[in-house]
């Protein structure tokens, strides 16, 4: 005689499953981006159209939801960046963009900045070591061989100085003054560039055309 299973614990078809836990993901970014860590898993579920079981039948635990989330925006920023780099022939420049995207970026992504502000503590900046490091590392000697660099300044504070301005962007997000996010952007490019600040906008930085003293 054949049983069948109640309605509650049929399984779904693997095309259902895969398009649920697309469905969970894009609702993860997004939760996660605008809100924080703190968000509660019910609501990207809610947001997603798939009920609690279905999301921990994906993700046993938030914190390996938010690390696959994170995962995919490290590596899609990796992917950006080194694609940024590379078609920018002046590694000042090169550097420079490299900063405003990550402070824009994290101004985007309110987990990725929570993340780079418990460095070293959380499973995202294991990633962010993995993926982004050697795009750092590329500019660091790109800018270092061409003399732009402070010969001091080491791929660790640049990845150093990105969790500092994680901290500034949810202070700035606090107190709701965007500005010092760019002041503080600005203070690191002018300690880190030997030929003094710089910008996206302004690659050559304030005072560039001054004749010297």
């Amino acid at each position: 005689m054949t049983h069948s299973s109640p309605a509650g614990d049929a399984r779904p078809s693997r095309s259902d499953a895969v398009r649920n836990r697309g469905l969970i993901l894009e609702a993860a970014a997004e939760v996660f981006a605008s809100r924080g860590e703190g968000v509660d898993v019910r609501e990207i579920a809610r947001r997603a159209g798939v009920g609690m079981g279905t999301l921990y039948r994906h993700f046993p635990t938030k914190e390996g939801l938010l690390e696959t989330v994170l995962h995919q925006d490290f590596t899609e920023w990796t992917r950006a960046a080194r694609t940024a780099a590379t078609s920018q022939a002046d590694p000042a420049r090169a550097l420079t963009g490299f900063f405003h995207d990550a402070l824009d970026r994290q101004c985007r992504h309110r987990a990725l900045a929570e993340g780079f502000a418990r460095y070293p503590d959380t499973a995202g900046l294991t990633t962010c070591r993995r993926e982004l490091y050697p795009v750092i590392e590329e500019l660091v000697t790109r800018c270092r061989t061409a003399g732009v660099l402070r010969p001091d300044v080491s791929t660790e504070d640049i990845a150093v100085l990105l969790v500092g301005l994680g901290t500034v962007v949810r202070l700035a997000a606090a107190r709701q003054r965007p500005e010092l996010s760019q002041r503080a952007l600005r203070v690191v490019l002018d300690g880190l560039l030997r030929s003094g600040p710089r910008s996206a906008e302004d690659p050559a930085g304030p005072g560039a055309g001054d004749a010297p003293a």
